[in-house]
């Protein structure tokens, strides 16, 4: 195995040096798209990304959202858009 004299990193010249593949080796993989380097992880959705906010809620609120299993902070986020626009309804009348 040789040194590559641009990024340090070793070069393998045979197939037998080449590096075991694992998992954290896939897991922690840069990954490109022609040349671009992709952004990892989440990626943002739209022109107006949601925001994490830290939020007191009483715990009725949270069992019963909790109850309905995966997914319950996304259907409070759509119960409190509901409410948004039933109020911007009744405001524009």
């Amino acid at each position: 195995m040789r040194k590559n004299k641009d990024s340090g990193r070793k070069k393998w010249s045979d197939s037998d040096d080449a590096p075991e593949l694992t998992k954290e080796f896939f897991r922690s993989a840069e990954i490109y798209k022609g040349e671009k380097l992709l952004r990892r992880g989440r990626p943002p959705v739209g022109e107006r990304p949601k925001e994490a906010i830290k939020l007191r809620i009483s715990p009725d609120v949270l069992e019963h959202f909790r109850a309905g299993g995966p997914g319950w902070q996304t259907r409070i986020n759509a119960t409190l858009e509901r409410a948004v626009l039933r109020e911007r309804k009744k405001a524009s009348r």
